[in-house]
């Protein structure tokens, strides 16, 4: 049997890409809670270039970056494809994979800077959710019919987004101005429960950690 273990944070959105992935291959793993104020030795010889979780680790060979992760999973291990088999509908995945992570950044400005600069970044986020709500437009997946690759790494605008939201203040999303991702999200949110932390966990872990900061600045 292989040795899979998975370096992560429960309440980390990156960390949960690679469980749902591990699941749905059906892998067996070991988690390994991590402490960013105190990283284990592990972690550190694993990704000893950013020192980021997740880190995922099979036999005894570490994979660092959810995304990269995420596709070494998909071709290491037998079951359910993540990646679609077309190779233009993979092409798209990855766009669409890509999108989202360029626009990380501009999501957590949006959140915890103030004055012109957040107003900028919340704009640059109103664009990305326009051009979100228009491709999920009669859509309940990005790429092709079934769930796959980019709806895992879509969890961060499912549940992450909304929480940090509920615990800044900060409005980006209503369903006046983006019906197609909110019904979504609300649909993503109930079919993948299995595979989500609990929202009212998250909220209480944020805010001991966002309030304090937004506070300060």
């Amino acid at each position: 049997m292989a040795d899979v273990k998975l370096l992560g944070l429960w309440y980390s959105p990156f960390s949960h890409r690679v469980e749902w992935a591990l699941k749905i291959k059906g892998v067996k793993y070991e988690f390994i809670e991590e402490d960013l104020q105190n990283k284990s030795p592990l972690l550190l010889e694993s990704n000893p270039i950013h020192k980021k979780i997740p880190v995922l680790i099979h036999n005894g060979k570490p994979i660092c970056e959810s995304i990269v992760i995420l596709e070494y999973i998909d071709e290491a291990f037998e079951g359910p494809s993540i990646l679609p088999k077309d190779p233009y509908d993979r092409a798209l995945a990855r766009f669409w994979v890509k999108f989202f992570e360029d626009k990380g950044p501009t999501m957590r400005k949006s959140i915890f800077l103030k004055g012109e600069e957040q107003e900028k970044a919340k704009e640059e986020v109103f664009e990305m959710l326009r051009i979100l709500d228009n491709e999920l437009k009669d859509k309940k997946y990005f790429v092709g019919d079934k769930f796959g690759f980019v709806d895992i790494v879509a969890n961060v605008g499912a549940l992450w987004l909304g929480v940090l939201e509920e615990v800044s203040g900060v409005v980006l999303v209503t369903s006046e101005k983006f019906p197609n991702f909110c019904a979504w999200r609300d649909e993503y949110c109930t079919q993948n429960k299995e595979y989500l932390p609990s929202r009212d966990e998250l909220l209480v872990r944020y805010q001991a950690y966002i309030q304090p900061v937004i506070a300060s600045k």
